[in-house]
């Protein structure tokens, strides 16, 4: 059974730096298996923040106006990171990473973010 799992959350200051970790196991990955991190804030739809391969030969930023984020994966260990910069109290979400594998999409359980002002 793949399982992802993130972990890193928790509470920052406004204007900080956070790193997440999506560390995914149970599966063999190849490289064109796709990834994605997402974010659910509070009365909010869940939305995507950018995808990246399992061989991190594709990588896909959302909407850049939702904040200086970046995606990047060490396939060695099986971990992709959200590196995220300058966070504001609208980044507060329960983060989310994702792993394709044979057509199904594996989620983890989520990590909080809240940011405060």
């Amino acid at each position: 059974q793949v399982q992802p799992a993130e972990s890193g959350g928790g509470v920052v200051q406004a204007g900080d730096s956070l790193t997440l970790s999506c560390s995914v196991s149970g599966g063999i990955f190849v490289g064109d298996d796709m990834g994605a991190w997402y974010r659910h804030a509070p009365g909010k739809e869940r939305e995507v923040i950018g995808t990246i391969t399992w061989d991190a030969g594709s990588r896909h930023d959302a909407d850049s106006r939702r904040g200086p984020f970046t995606i990047y994966r060490n396939y060695h260990d099986n971990r992709a990171w959200l590196h995220m910069n300058g966070l504001q109290p609208q980044g507060t979400a329960i983060y989310y990473c994702n792993q394709h594998r044979d057509s199904v999409l594996y989620w983890g359980q989520g990590t909080q973010v809240t940011v405060s002002s």
